[in-house]
């Protein structure tokens, strides 16, 4: 059939299906209007699937063009793919390299998980530079080896089990985007990373803390003021990390010396007000005024797009490299091992446990959590005091500017 036959056909307008080739079909609908169609059957079934509108590219195809295409459609049917079905599927999305791939999975990960900006860290600082050039198809077990064995000799285990675990979602994401059939990090378990992970016990001693802060003293040139600021509150309010480095001003009540953390800032999304003793107010006055007309209590000292307040890693690394020092005779312990000490040092001053766990913002024990609702805010203040107390030549001698 020729295309004046076929546009003849369309000018008459009357609706039928006329048979071109095996499979090929001219489905008039109305005048001037006809659509070029492929049946066939598929598990014992007669269909039939729309191939494009009869016309000029690139308005509809011609002839030539349309037996190309059921060329290619009968293939479809002998692997085993119904047409229709593959028109209603969403286009596979292509991603180059296996960086491209972690930005969709992080982007993800933003609208699920409360502090997204973990994954990215471990996936920025310590997958990309061995896999993000990479075709996603191309990496394998051998890379992902390569990756836990690196952060192991790093001696950081537990950031070895993060990245593994991180691998392993990152994949199983390509999987599900269809742009490989297994996961390259499937194979490995906890024991291939940094193996089961122990529940850490440091507490510093009153006598550890004073050469702390001594060290402190001595080292301001790798200690900067705002850090030990920072280890200062840290110790005496008893709050993550991650609360304190993002508190903004505007969460602090200054005529009723509270601090409130919302929500949406704490580990346990449970809201918290933070009684600030007296002792301790003067470091807020100082951060106030060194923050200048910041909205964070610890603004970022440098450009960075990625935090508007110090990074997370700030104090961290500042704490490593003050416990490296040769004249620095301290066992080694981390940031968060602060807020072990702080709930051990409560219980020196005989805080009850009930109130030393709402120091802490942990949910009470179910049965009295459920029944008393009371937040203990008096009882709280009075147990922050008393650790000022226990602790005030430290903060007398060092927070003065």
């Amino acid at each position: 059939m020729q295309d004046n036959q076929l546009i003849a056909l369309m000018k008459k307008g009357k609706p039928a299906r006329h048979r071109i080739s095996t499979g090929l079909y001219f489905r008039v609908v109305s005048p001037m209007s006809a659509f070029w169609t492929f049946r066939y059957t598929f598990q014992g079934k007669r269909k039939e699937h729309t191939i494009a509108k009869y016309g000029i590219p690139p308005f509809g195809i011609k002839m030539t063009e349309a037996q190309k295409k059921v060329i290619n459609l009968k293939f479809e049917v002998e692997q085993g793919d119904d047409p229709q079905v593959e028109k209603r599927r969403p286009d596979r999305l292509e991603f180059d390299s296996v960086d491209q791939l972690a930005e969709d999975w992080l982007s993800i990960k933003k609208k699920r998980i409360k502090n997204p900006q973990i994954p990215e860290r471990v996936y920025r600082k310590d997958i990309a530079p061995y896999i993000g050039n990479m075709a996603v198809c191309k990496v394998e077990p051998r890379d992902i080896a390569q990756i836990i064995r690196s952060i192991n000799d790093d001696g950081r285990p537990s950031i070895s089990n993060d990245a593994l675990s991180y691998l392993n979602q990152l994949f199983n994401h390509a999987i599900k985007m269809g742009l490989v059939q297994y996961n390259p990090a499937s194979a490995f378990d906890i024991n291939d990373a940094g193996g089961e992970e122990k529940p850490r016990k440091r507490v510093l001693s009153i006598n550890e803390i004073t050469s702390l802060f001594q060290a402190i003293k001595s080292h301001n040139d790798i200690f900067v003021r705002e850090n030990y600021l920072a280890c200062c509150l840290l110790l005496l309010l008893g709050v993550r990390k991650g609360e304190l480095i993002a508190a903004k001003w505007d969460e602090f009540d200054f005529d009723e010396k509270l601090w409130h953390i919302p929500e949406n800032r704490t580990k346990n999304s449970i809201p918290i007000s933070i009684p600030i003793p007296p002792a301790i107010w003067g470091i807020f006055s100082e951060l106030k005024i060194r923050a200048a007309d910041s909205e964070y209590v610890f603004p970022k000292r440098r450009s960075s797009k990625r935090f508007s307040h110090i990074s997370p890693d700030t104090l961290n690394a500042a704490l490593n490299k003050l416990l490296s020092q040769d004249d620095v005779e301290i066992n080694h312990f981390t940031v968060h091992d602060l807020r072990r000490t702080f709930r051990t040092l409560l219980a020196s001053c005989q805080v009850p446990p009930h109130v030393a766990e709402r120091c802490l913002n942990h949910k009470l024990p179910r049965i009295e959590g459920t029944y008393d609702i009371h937040d203990y805010l008096e009882q709280r203040r009075d147990a922050y005091e008393m650790l000022c107390l226990k602790l005030k030549p430290l903060i007398l001698e060092f927070t003065q500017t």
